[in-house]
């Protein structure tokens, strides 16, 4: 029995992977903030990069996660047989191209 998906599921999965540019400024722009804020606190000049790392390593991570999440849909996708590459195929297809070029 195949379970049914939500009615809009495809319209929110294509908004997660165009929303995945803006991610990487805000995570930036919160890391700095935080930096920011930091040295405010501490007056010290060099805990803004602390803020500044915190949000470069908060946008790697977001990429690692959208990356993860559209290879598991590859790969679901993959055990399709419609998608499956299938090797007697390509030798035919070979073999018939080897025929052409004579």
């Amino acid at each position: 029995m195949k379970k049914e998906e939500p009615k809009f599921k495809k319209i929110v999965d294509a908004a997660d992977g165009l929303s995945l540019g803006i991610s990487i400024v805000v995570a930036v722009l919160i890391g700095v903030g935080i930096g920011m804020g930091l040295q405010k606190l501490t007056g010290a000049w060099w805990t803004l990069w602390i803020g500044v790392f915190i949000g470069v390593g908060a946008a790697i991570l977001n990429v690692y996660k959208a990356y993860a999440k559209q290879k598991k849909v590859f790969d679901e996708l993959a055990k399709d047989p419609r998608y499956t590459y299938k090797k007697e195929q390509q030798e035919k297809y070979d073999a018939e191209d080897e025929d052409d070029k004579y």
